[in-house]
């Protein structure tokens, strides 16, 4: 079993409310355990089992992972959306989508920062399963700030725009 497979196995069980993962292939047969010791101490447990003839190497160093990335950036636009929260009306994503700044890749954003939009005007797109969705703002205003970059991915009440 390859060592990334391996790390990948290790570090779903111990994110989860999985105590105990068995997994058979070919190449060798894999079990993790996640548990207590006998002091109350969470303790996790690796057993390899693997065929005499496989070689076994070191790991690389990691570099990190997509998901890792995109964790720090999830972290990082939601404290500026905190604070954006904190200065003005924010617009909220009204379902899990892509969000598109226009109706085209070539064309110009419906909104930019310091634009006066009236209540009804669209303000970006959301793709939802291939329907692509206009959003409307709720209030007339100032847009003060757009808390998503085109074409990333948001959640339901995730805040899009603030509006003053």
């Amino acid at each position: 079993m390859d060592l990334r497979k391996l790390k990948t196995l290790i570090d779903l069980v111990s994110d989860s409310n999985v105590t105990e993962l068995e997994i058979t292939e070919a190449e060798g047969k894999v079990r993790i355990v996640k548990g207590a010791s006998a002091s109350g101490v969470p303790i996790s447990t690796q057993q390899v089992m693997v065929p005499a003839s496989a070689p076994l190497v070191a790991a690389p160093a990691l570099a990190p992972t997509a998901a890792e990335i995109a964790d720090a950036a999830a972290v990082t636009a939601a404290a500026v959306a905190a604070e954006a929260l904190a200065a003005g009306h924010s617009v909220k994503s009204p379902m899990v989508g892509t969000f598109y700044r226009s109706s085209s890749p070539g064309a110009a954003p419906f909104v930019q920062v310091g634009d006066t939009v009236k209540e009804g005007q669209t303000l970006c797109i959301i793709e939802a399963m291939k329907i692509l969705n206009e959003i409307e703002s709720d209030k007339a205003g100032t847009v003060k700030q757009v808390l998503c970059e085109n074409g990333q991915a948001v959640e339901y009440g995730q805040a899009l725009y603030t509006i003053e």
